[in-house]
């Protein structure tokens, strides 16, 4: 991993936003809010990026903002997985046993033309990913990130945030002062700590261990063809793995561990050789015991201090939906602190960042929890392991299980876009049903709270390339109707950043289903309708999180 000395020359002690913890949603914020002109330290204790990242999906909704920061090809290219690879999963009982069931282009890797999302998933690792989000940072001018800086304490007196950290090179401290501090530091948020903000779910729910190691023969080795994924569902050591480079470094994740188990005394290089089927020389790189949990944070905001990502939601890896859900915390919490500080957003703006996002991650979550609760060691059964008939019976009997009870892991389009942020002060409700909520499938829908539909244009566009950083209206009456004129005035005069996009021909209209669609910064649907209301600042006061005094 590089060098990052460079990063915070300056050593600034003032910032409109502290950021604390350099992962991904930390520098997400940063670029977001950095895009925009805003100024923020970034302060993260380790010397660099990329310890102990556990991430390797970087899904179709977090490279749709990878596309919006500017960096998804600059990703792409960076990343140590040969180009084309496939995002396979295979379900066997070791490597060198039968197989049991495969998923092809799991998690939409492959796009071929999709008109649904403007961006495939990407399989990389995270310290790829974090990698790349440092250098994009670093090259937005008010961003400085001091690494080697621990967060000691903060006071918070209404209208500014003291933080106290310590240079921990120099083995010295100072005040960093901000309108606003985030906790972006991970399940072990010394931010929630210092907040008292309690975590409510399912903790320890499960004991599991990690192993990085490195063996550029394994993949010779055996039948199963390219894979991101392969489980290993057997009775010995039942658990998932798979290639994090070309170059022969490989994680195995053994899953449910026994709870009286010591991780000290496990051996890494046996453990993966019974888990596999196969004797093969390795390097072990790092070894890495983790516990599940299902925690969500009591409160988002405390004042004028935040959570995001892990630090207000902890929850089992299985579907790739961690981090994932952190970055869109990022954006969601960029773009209204962005407008609370630019001043063209009122308070409501970030009193509606938990009530928006809460329930997407109770759902997620939930999700999430589903998933682990079939892994290896709930599928695995005492006949697929037979060399007879009956074994035979018992594999094709279980692959039909798998492919029907873990298609919703890795094919979960509906979940990742299908979402919407309901019950939102910020949102212009409409009568009538909203869409169900779906897993596997997704149904693209501009009902108000819901992404903006993704669609192509004749010249191969993207219509969120013509997404402004402030609201977008789309509609099918060119600039100067009437509408767009009173909506254009309105938001001038409020100090609304406003970009106006004329869409023709007829996709538009079967995608939305309607005149005029009114987007946020975040590409989610504010409002729509056939005409907008008559009074058009009433609507913008709504969705900017604007309450308007009485005279």
């Amino acid at each position: 991993m590089s060098s990052n000395s460079k990063a915070c020359p300056a050593s600034p002690d003032e910032a409109t936003v502290l950021i604390v913890g350099a992962g991904p949603v930390g520098l997400g914020l940063a670029i977001e809010l950095g895009s925009r002109g805003i100024d923020c330290v970034l302060v993260e204790q380790n010397d660099r990026v990329g310890y102990n990242p556990r991430a390797k999906l970087t899904n179709v909704r977090s490279m749709e903002l990878m596309r919006r920061w500017g960096i998804a090809d600059r990703l792409r290219s960076a990343s140590p997985m040969p180009k084309g690879y496939p995002s396979d999963v295979v379900f066997a009982t070791h490597l060198n046993g039968p197989l049991l069931a495969r998923f092809e282009n799991a998690f939409y890797t492959k796009c071929d033309g999709c008109e649904w999302y403007s961006e495939s998933a990407a399989w990389l690792p995270q310290y790829t990913l974090e990698q790349v989000l440092l250098d994009r940072a670093l090259e937005l001018p008010s961003v400085s990130i001091c690494f080697s800086t621990r967060l000691e304490s903060f006071t918070d007196d209404g209208h500014e945030v003291a933080a106290v950290v310590t240079d921990l090179a120099a083995s010295a401290k100072r005040t960093v002062r901000g309108r606003y501090l985030v906790g972006a530091d991970g399940g072990r948020s010394r931010v929630r700590e210092l907040l008292n903000i309690g975590m409510s779910g399912l903790g320890a729910i499960s004991p599991n261990f990690n192993v990085l190691f490195r063996a550029p023969a394994l993949a010779s080795m055996h039948d199963k063809g390219l894979a991101v994924q392969y489980w290993m569902v057997n009775s010995t050591v039942p658990s998932l793995m798979g290639p994090m480079d070309e170059d022969g470094l490989w994680y195995l994740i053994a899953t449910r561990i026994g709870k009286g188990v010591d991780p000290a005394a496990i051996d890494a290089k046996e453990l993966v050789r019974m888990a596999t089927g196969l004797d093969f020389d390795m390097e072990i790189i790092s070894r890495d015991p983790w516990v599940a949990h299902r925690l969500i944070a009591d409160r988002y905001r405390v004042g004028n201090v935040l959570l995001a990502g892990d630090a207000c939601h902890l929850h089992p890896p299985f579907g790739g939906f961690g981090m994932n859900m952190g970055l869109g915390d990022a954006v969601d919490l960029g773009w209204k602190l962005a407008g609370v500080i630019q001043g063209w957003g009122g308070e409501g703006l970030l009193d509606g960042y938990e009530t928006e996002r809460k329930p997407v991650h109770e759902r997620v979550m939930d999700e999430a929890v589903t998933n682990y609760s079939l892994v290896g060691n709930q599928l695995v059964n005492e006949n697929i392991e037979r060399d007879d008939a009956v074994g035979e019976t018992a594999r094709a009997e279980l692959g039909q299980t798998i492919l029907s009870s873990k298609l919703r892991e890795f094919r979960n389009l509906g979940l990742i876009l299908g979402y919407r942020y309901q019950n939102s002060p910020l949102i212009a409700e409409e009568a009538g049903d909203a869409p169900a909520e779906t897993v596997t499938e997704y149904y693209p829908s501009a009902y108000p709270g819901r992404l903006a539909p993704h669609f192509w244009f004749e010249d191969g566009g993207s219509v969120y390339d013509h997404f402004g950083p402030g609201y977008t209206l789309l509609t099918e009456q060119d600039g100067d109707c009437a509408d767009c004129v009173a909506l254009r005035e309105a938001a001038q005069g409020a100090g609304v950043p406003l970009a106006i996009v004329h869409v023709s021909g007829t996709r538009f209209r079967e995608l939305y289903g309607c005149g005029h669609a009114l987007v946020r910064p975040d590409q989610h649907i504010a409002w729509r309708g056939q005409a907008l209301p008559s009074d058009v600042l009433v609507l913008l006061d709504k969705v900017r999180g604007y309450s308007r005094q009485p005279a």
